[in-house]
């Protein structure tokens, strides 16, 4: 099998086409770097989807711990104190035996054990607990001048939030969501050692690499192989973010634009 067959042959095959039976000998570098290459569409799917509804709930939680009453602002506190305060790992876990008990109740909430909706579910909301604080810090930084400039010009409620409250958190606490973003896609490593199972065995970019490792018993092709796939994952990240960034600071002089700095986590 040439290349360019093995590519048409298992370039889905962690969505259900092409192939069915993986490899089983004689490995070569193209079946490697095609099938972690397939699998890599589920670390995107759960990084894109986490970050597009935790976007959302983090500004929330944001609004929520800035508010006065105490029946808004206690419940966001509890819940970003209990996702920062967990290790993520730990999160997979009791999550999976929550789905599972709720499964027992209930077939309707089988869909929850499964890692595509499940493990999902468990990186939305840790991702947007992280996010809500960075966005929380950048709404209390909002210069006082920008507040006293929308009074001037008579906006109130919704109206001075989007117009001036929004925005500027917006582009105060980007270069720190940024980072957040990454080190997300790269949390998404942590659904392979989870409970949840991967669908029809068709699992992420960890799943074949670690297939390659066991069938090989080298280690130093596959995972190599994974770090690549990511470091582009990252690259692209940056890329687009720092566009986003480009654009909300666009009306500020060069020397007051803030520029992404990249600053990975080790350990969450």
């Amino acid at each position: 099998m040439t290349c360019w067959e093995t590519i048409g042959a298992y370039a889905f095959r962690s969505l259900g086409y092409g192939e069915r039976l993986l490899p089983r000998s004689d490995f070569t570098l193209c079946q490697q770097f095609t099938l972690i290459g397939s699998g890599m569409i589920w670390n995107v799917y759960y990084g894109v989807l986490a970050l597009a509804f935790g976007f959302v709930f983090a500004i929330s939680l944001a609004l929520a711990k800035n508010a006065r009453p105490a029946v808004l602002r206690k419940p966001a506190e509890w819940f970003v104190f209990v996702f920062r305060g967990s290790p993520l790992f730990i999160q997979f876990f009791l999550a999976y035996f929550l789905f599972q008990a709720l499964k027992q109740v209930s077939p309707v909430f089988d869909p929850l054990t499964s890692a595509a909706l499940g493990a999902l579910i468990v990186l939305f909301l840790n991702t947007a607990a992280y996010s809500g604080e960075i966005f929380l810090g950048a709404l209390r930084s909002v210069p006082a001048g920008d507040i006293d400039a929308a009074d001037a010009y008579g906006m109130t409620g919704w109206t001075r939030f989007r117009r001036v409250l929004f925005p500027t958190m917006l582009r105060l606490g980007w270069p720190a969501y940024t980072n957040e973003a990454i080190f997300l896609f790269h949390a998404t490593t942590l659904v392979f050692f989870s409970g949840f199972p991967a669908w029809q065995q068709k699992g992420d970019a960890l799943y074949y690499a670690r297939y390659f490792a066991d069938k090989t018993f080298n280690p130093f092709i596959p995972y190599p192989i994974v770090a690549f796939y990511f470091v582009l994952l990252t690259l692209a990240v940056i890329g687009l973010f720092g566009w986003i960034n480009a654009r909300l600071n666009r009306h500020l002089p060069q020397e007051q634009r803030r520029r992404i700095r990249v600053r990975p986590q080790l350990i969450r």
